[in-house]
């Protein structure tokens, strides 16, 4: 796809200072009246200023609320600001929204009873992680949307003078608030604590966001006329959303996520999505109070009732005989005596049996022409039941190929087999599964002694058999097999899932109830997944199982997960971006040859060199025969409350990720697959990349530079996150998992993850394939794929700081070392800048304005901040080799502030 190219409004920067001097004002009176007015006076705000107060114990603190309140007031002004273009320029003003893609679909050609066709096609999922990248603690993220409503407060023009003062007032106290509370973790979170949190975004902001984003669909079909001979049918004709998680799922490398830990989180999210949906349920029946007496109930009604009264069930007996000549009304009190763990005898077994019964309440409704109660009262609450269910969120199961590789191992020695699995070669495990599969035996006699490994694996699968038998398989995801590297290490796992009892037998043999999901990572695995893939659907389990699970009227689907971390890690930012993408053009490729619609998963962090990044612009970058309309993608961390916290954001995000699919998957379906001319340029800088990025990690001494100059030692001792930092405690940089590694070089201002190695390849380009490079240059910014790359890499070069690179490196220790990898550091970042801004025609400065005018306001505050850590490492490091460790457990609580505030002044962790 090619790509307009497009100056962006810089207008909500200055409202976002404007509102950051009003909140700064009122934390300085808050300050001033606690007692700490030195702080007050010296706060980091200007450059011109120096921290006078840098030796306040509580300085650190003080600079971190500084960057939140600055994020918060970037927040509200982006939102405010897109209201008020969308109210004067209209719906299709804002880039990425529905008003902007409809139009532009339109302008494409494709006629409204197409789009319509194509919106219930579209499925989005994402999938929220724990990741240990969100540095701020859960009291502390909610006092920050406290105090972004009482922001958003101030905006209505309403307010006389006295009711402004109050919610002035009402800000302070909430600084207060905040200034008081502790900022991080003294204990690492459990798995509970995980899923609390995140369970704060799926019952509260996300359901209203769903209704926000329907309307806001259905008014910009309305606004385009669009509606003329194919207005949408809503519900059942909006794009579905649904969402998932991987906390007490995630068992990769994490020790503390046990099968109870599986069962318990499940438990949760089934008991939190039915006291979502019974809330609901009462508010409606409050607000459904039609009179029988002034429009007669329709006949379906009025059966629906009459076999409740028949059943005999105490409990719908009680539902009808409140609200009497009330009809609606008592449907709603059958309803709700109907949710499981009611009162009711036969409750509902699914939450589709819920949504049947809504669906005749709406339609009893517009029998009556009563069709705005429905819109507004019957058809939300019915797209509430179709997106969280009884489960809120499917909650996946990922565990390392290693893992398995062992588990099977110890099963066979369970089972007597005198062979060594784990030294089979790849011809040997497959032949093996062919033959074993075709049987519906267990290994082990049951009760039978197991190791570990097989405790653990098996044990969590029983989990999800025990509750996908009792509850359904609504609320059970998809099991993930993390450095997936061959087609066994996916076959495995159904041997696995058949000595867990997770499988069904059905007369052509057994399935799995599961998608068994390939999590390809490194870039050899990318390259290898086609050929793995190609196997693994051509296998008769899973030919069987995807026919199982296969909807009515639509094609097999099977789900690919690609990570964007790992393979950065590996192989660099430019060589991790397009060995992703030439990977799903070839494992695209391989589906469709088999008639299987793919489900790419896409494994995103929350920085640009963990394929973050915006989303509409993401998705147009994606291969347009990988874009299928169904799409799964993790927010993890930090990204969770940067765009779900709150309301408007949140739909936002949502907006942009639903419709941007649309428009990807619309534009592809008209234009097929073309390959682009710049895929053989892309080619070249990925090839020339991972040279350069991995002489620079083999250089001697490199991992010692890593370990002194940048704070990860101190990252691994935090408590952010209940997963470990390393997947077996080694210390190698393979071990060493990709957040705590792009967490640790943003810290200290390398960014060396989104740019290291691009400059090289430029170069290379430039001197040897001069044309090439002079259509790069051309053509960068109209194709989608190298904007976005080049785009990421510019925002990440000017995040990065070479003064402060300086600075980190004095802590290695030894010279040598220190000298030889900052060298080759600074050289390619240097090459890396000077060769983007060629490709752009225009500095970093110009290109990247919001992200070099949003570091000005920060640079203060992070300078101050810099020199502190930088102090604390020294000393921490130092107390570390003394016998005593109350001096150094004292440091490391220090140390952490600042790790948790220079994040919130980067806006970025891992």
């Amino acid at each position: 796809m090619t790509v307009p190219i497009a100056s962006s409004g810089l207008a909500d920067l200055a409202r976002a200072e404007r509102d950051f001097r009003f909140l700064i004002q009122c934390f300085r009176e808050v300050l001033a009246e606690t007692g700490a007015a030195e702080l007050a006076r010296d706060l980091p705000v200007d450059e011109t200023q120096s921290p006078g107060a840098a030796g306040h114990e509580r300085f650190v603190q003080a600079c971190s609320i500084v960057f939140q309140l600055l994020n918060m007031a970037e927040e509200n002004a982006a939102a405010q600001n897109r209201r008020a273009l969308e109210a004067s320029a209209g719906c299709a003003a804002e880039p990425g929204l529905w008003g902007a893609v409809l139009r532009k679909l339109d302008a494409q050609g494709i006629a409204p009873a197409d789009i319509a066709a194509l919106l219930p096609q579209i499925h989005v999922e994402p999938v929220l992680t724990a990741h240990p990248t969100e540095a701020k603690r859960a009291t502390v993220l909610e006092h920050h949307r406290r105090l972004y409503l009482l922001l958003v407060k101030l905006e209505n023009s309403v307010w006389t003078p006295n009711e402004r003062r109050a919610i002035r007032d009402d800000i302070k106290r909430e600084l207060e608030r905040l200034w008081r509370t502790g900022e991080i973790y003294l204990e690492k979170p459990t798995v509970a604590d995980e899923l609390r949190n995140v369970l704060h975004y799926l019952t509260t902001t996300l359901p209203e966001a769903i209704g926000w984003l329907d309307r806001r669909l259905l008014d910009a079909w309305d606004e385009l006329g669009l509606d003329t001979g194919a207005r949408l049918a809503w519900p059942g004709g909006l794009p579905r959303i649904t969402f998932g998680t991987w906390i007490g799922g995630d068992r990769d490398g994490h020790p503390l996520v046990t099968p109870e830990t599986t069962r318990e989180a499940l438990l949760t999210l089934r008991q939190a999505a039915l006291e979502l949906l019974r809330v609901r349920l009462r508010e409606l029946a409050s607000r459904i109070s039609l009179s029988d007496r002034r429009q007669s109930p329709p006949p379906t009604l009025t059966a629906y009732l009459a076999a409740a009264q028949a059943s005999q069930d105490p409990a719908l007996q009680a539902a009808l005989a409140r609200n009497p000549y009330e009809s609606w009304r008592q449907a709603v009190n059958v309803i709700l005596a109907r949710l499981p763990d009611g009162a009711a005898q036969q409750t509902y077994a699914t939450a589709e049996a819920l949504a049947t019964d809504l669906r005749l309440l709406g339609a009893a409704l517009r029998a009556v022409e009563a069709r705005r109660l429905c819109e507004t009262d019957v058809w939300p609450l019915l797209r509430l039941v179709e997106t969280f269910g009884f489960h809120l969120a499917v909650l996946d199961v990922r565990q390392n190929s290693a893992m398995h590789e062992q588990a099977v191992a110890e099963l066979l020695q369970a089972a007597g087999v005198e062979a060594d699995y784990t030294a089979w070669d790849e011809a040997r495990r497959c032949a093996f599964w062919d033959d074993e599969l075709k049987r519906a035996r267990p290994f082990a006699v049951p009760g039978a002694p197991l190791g570990d490994a097989a405790e653990r694996v098996v044990g969590a699968l029983r989990v999800l058999a025990e509750h996908g038998q009792r509850y359904g398989w609504a609320g059970l995801g998809a099991l993930i097999v993390s450095m997936t590297r061959a087609t066994s290490d996916l076959l495995a796992v159904y041997g696995l899932a058949r000595e867990a009892g997770l499988a069904v037998l059905t007369p052509d043999g057994l399935v799995c109830p599961l998608p068994v999901v390939p999590l390809f990572e490194t870039l050899d695995d990318l390259k290898r997944s086609p050929s793995i893939l190609a196997s693994f659907l051509d296998h008769a389990m899973t030919r069987r199982s995807l026919a199982w699970r296969q909807s009515a009227g639509q094609p097999p689907v099977q789900q690919v997960m690609i990570g964007y971390s790992d393979s950065n890690k590996d192989a660099g930012s430019v060589a991790s971006f397009w060995g992703l993408y030439r990977a799903q053009q070839a494992l695209a490729a391989v589906a469709e040859t088999r008639g299987v619609a793919l489900r790419f998963f896409h494994g995103r962090g929350g920085t640009p060199s963990r394929g973050a990044g915006p989303t509409h612009r993401f998705l147009n970058a994606l291969p347009p025969k990988a874009v299928s309309g169904r799409l799964r993608l993790t927010e993890q961390g930090e990204t969770i409350s940067q765009k779900y916290a709150n309301l408007i954001t949140a739909t936002y995000e949502l907006e942009l990720l639903t419709a941007g699919l649309l428009e990807t998957y619309a534009l592809a379906r008209q234009s097929g697959e073309q390959p682009h001319p710049l895929e053989p340029t892309l080619d070249r800088l990925s090839e020339a990349s991972v040279q350069a990025y991995r002489m620079l990690i083999q250089t001697p001494g490199f991992l010692e530079f890593f370990a002194h100059a940048t704070p990860i030692d101190a990252i691994e001792a935090s408590r952010i996150g209940s997963r470990p930092a390393r997947r077996t405690g080694k210390r190698t940089l393979a071990d060493l998992r990709a957040i705590p590694w792009v967490f640790s070089w943003s810290q200290a201002r390398f960014f060396l993850s989104g740019w290291y190695g691009l400059g090289t390849a430029l170069d290379d380009l430039a001197t040897h394939h001069p044309e090439a490079f002079a259509q790069l240059c051309h053509a960068a910014m109209r194709w989608y794929p190298t904007r976005l790359l080049l785009m990421n890499a510019g925002s990440q070069l000017l995040l990065a700081d070479a003064a402060w690179m300086r600075a980190y490196a004095e802590l290695v220790p030894d010279a040598t070392v220190r000298a030889s990898v900052l060298d080759l550091v600074l050289a390619e970042f240097e090459r890396t800048r000077r060769w983007i801004e060629q490709v752009f025609g225009a500095p970093l400065t110009e290109r990247r304005q919001r992200t070099a005018l949003s570091m000005q306001l920060r640079r203060a505050g992070l300078t101050a901040l810099h020199q502190r850590q930088i102090e604390l490492l020294a000393a921490w490091r130092a107390a570390r080799s003394l016998p005593d460790d109350a001096q150094s457990e004292s440091l490391l609580v220090d140390l952490l502030l600042t790790v948790n505030a220079i994040s919130s002044g980067l806006k970025s962790t891992g």
